[in-house]
């Protein structure tokens, strides 16, 4: 690669680093709604490596994995339909995406509990609907 092209792209390719570290001392609304929506992505990030994870232990088992798709876009449409019921109070205003963004990041993370929690199933658990390793 061209040494002055990679200078000249340097300062893009650290604009998200530097984003990423403002976040902790954010004061502006643009930088807040940023800092939820990047807090979202991440917590949106490890939910679909889980939903991989339990999608491979159910190869054998292609109803279980019919449900478990079935499930997660129920749960995607709740997750959305109740975030913008929750942040509705503020629709059209500019903390709006803060709101929303919060309360699917909370949500997100909660189903990661659960997709980990599926993940822990020991061999021979009824209750639980992924076999182990």
């Amino acid at each position: 690669m061209n040494p002055r092209l990679l200078l000249a792209l340097l300062p893009l390719l650290l604009t998200p680093l530097a984003q990423a570290a403002d976040c902790a001392n954010a004061s502006t609304q643009t930088a807040m709604n940023q800092c939820a929506a990047q807090q979202h992505q991440a917590a949106d990030k490890e939910l679909n490596t889980l939903y991989q994870r339990i999608t491979q232990r159910l190869k054998d088992n292609p109803d279980g994995k019919k449900l478990l798709v079935s499930a997660q876009r129920a749960w995607v449409a709740f997750r959305d339909a109740e975030c913008g019921f929750a942040a509705s109070g503020v629709a059209g205003g500019s903390v709006y995406p803060l709101i929303y963004s919060n309360c699917t990041t909370d949500l997100t993370k909660a189903r990661v509990e659960a997709f980990k929690t599926y993940l822990k199933c020991q061999e021979g658990d009824l209750s639980c609907p992924v076999p182990g390793n």
